[in-house]
């Protein structure tokens, strides 16, 4: 090691150091010249440009994972944003199109390494953009805490909290006060408001530490199309007879007008950190349960368990180019009969999306949640659409409980999970032995992995791009399109 080399051990604060380049995920990247070549740090929340200070915290033969303590130079590609900064957009701060220039870089090479395609790039056909850089999602979850993390510092204490964790953790919240330019200006604006109200009920936010409290999430969805927001308060039980639901009914009517769609109350008594509960724990305060969004001239119904794409606008380029593939892999067949597949179908849009097409017979979805399911038959029904068989099913023992299927599929589209598909289940879908694949996915590592096994099995990637459905974050969706070899 040279002898101007700090030493890279756990624990260890280094100082100055460099942050060159972003990784797959968005961890900033720095390299630490040894006699042995470049020894590689990790640095979470941090971007190229800037000089940081960061702790090891994992350390490894050729790389370390370091935790950022303090930028001591911003880069010169920061700009300042008239939003409040939040854990859930780190590249907020970097041009939209110094962002995209590094997500695409980072996913290309990380695609190459783990699925041996190395010729990728010249399959590659762009990067498609989000059409709305900020106030494009349609969802967010807001947690109460006990925990304070206060902005900037991280530094921890105690009171009332409602906004969102603090990245890499589960028990602290970042109190959100203002529009945070991900979600919906006047709700995010007016969320102080609601806290306020909250801390005035005496009953306590959720203490992360003793695992008890009242207010626990506030998650709200909203419909691009329509322009109005369902909510979905989750509680425990815990002196639930002193919570005034009119009130907080009131109060969110008189916040928004003739734009709210609905309330939905769900109690949740489980230690466990998250806010579904079946739907015997749930009733609706005011309105409706449902929201309506309209996706390239089909109306989705949309319940607040359901799966839906989480930028509406961008959605639309990315079945829009789903479509095309699948047509694409079908423009030399002389069949008349064309049977497709969607896989993890959600509310069934790309199903619907598919059975519109006059040159596809029918059309067969599957999803594991039955609510999901249940919007999608309903959905199908609304906009007149036939050909579907919607299941409410795990996918792999669907495919094992349904032989029949076998041999009989031309096109299948899959769009797993962020984990992926599990082994088992993609060899029964590979045992469908369809002539083409057109698989979406918003991890596009294990898209990746699954490329390996996809082409063991004969199957060989022919198309990819890239969709930038999550401006300001690390993530990135990617389609590709696979074809069986003769």
């Amino acid at each position: 090691m040279n002898a101007n080399t700090p030493k890279i051990k756990k624990g260890h604060v280094l100082e100055d150091i460099l942050i060159e380049d972003i990784a797959f995920g968005g961890e900033g990247i720095s390299k630490l010249n040894t006699e042995y070549g470049d020894y590689v740090l990790f640095v979470k929340n941090s971007l190229p440009g800037q000089t940081v200070t960061a702790k090891i915290i994992k350390k490894k033969k050729r790389f370390a994972k370091c935790k950022l303590i303090k930028v001591t130079k911003f880069s010169e590609d920061e700009i300042d944003v008239p939003y409040q900064s939040i854990p859930g957009a780190p590249f907020a701060k970097l041009p939209i199109k110094k962002q995209e220039y590094y997500k695409e870089h980072a996913t290309l090479e990380m695609f190459k390494r783990i699925s041996s395609v190395d010729n990728i790039r010249d399959l590659y056909e762009g990067y498609i953009s989000s059409p709305f850089v900020w106030h494009y999602r349609n969802k967010m979850e807001y947690s109460f805490s006990t925990l304070i993390s206060e902005l900037g510092t991280g530094e921890e204490s105690e009171g009332y909290a409602l906004g969102f964790k603090r990245r890499g953790q589960w028990w602290a919240v970042e109190n959100l006060e203002s529009d945070s330019g991900l979600f919906d200006e006047q709700f995010e604006n007016s969320l102080l408001q609601i806290r306020n109200f909250c801390e005035k009920t005496s009953l306590p936010p959720w203490n992360p530490a003793k695992s008890c409290g009242f207010f626990r999430f506030l998650v709200v969805r909203k419909s691009f199309s329509n322009d109005k927001l369902l909510f979905n308060l989750v509680t425990t039980s815990d002196n639930i007879d002193n919570f005034d639901r009119q009130a907080f009914v009131d109060l969110l009517q008189s916040i928004l007008g003739n734009r709210l769609a609905g309330i939905i109350h769900t109690i949740n008594d489980e230690i466990g950190d998250v806010q579904k509960q079946p739907s015997k724990q749930t009733r609706i305060l005011y309105g409706k349960d449902k929201i309506v969004e309209r996706v390239l001239g089909l109306d989705f119904e949309i319940s607040m368990q359901s799966f839906f794409q989480t930028n509406p606008l961008c959605a639309e380029k990315l079945y829009s180019k789903v479509i095309e593939y699948v047509r694409n892999s079908m423009k030399n067949s002389e069949e008349t009969d064309i049977v497709a597949m969607d896989l993890f179908c959600g509310t069934g849009t790309i199903a619907q999306l598919l059975a519109k097409d006059k040159n596809i017979s029918k059309v067969i979805g599957v999803d594991i949640v039955a609510e999901a399911i249940k919007d999608a038959k309903l959905n199908s029904i609304r906009n007149s659409i036939e050909g579907i068989q919607f299941y409410a099913a795990d996918v792999r023992k669907f495919l094992y409980e349904y032989p029949q299927y076998v041999g009989k599929i031309n096109t299948i589209v899959l769009d797993p999970p962020r984990g992926g598909i599990v082994p088992k289940a993609l060899q029964r879908i590979i045992a469908l032995n369809s002539k083409s694949i057109v698989y979406v996915s918003c991890n596009p590592s294990t898209q990746a992995r699954d490329t390996l096994t996809l082409k063991e099995a004969g199957y060989n990637i022919k198309r990819f791009c890239l969709v930038d459905q999550f401006p300001h974050t690390a993530h990135i969706e990617s389609i590709a399109l696979f074809e069986k070899t003769s």
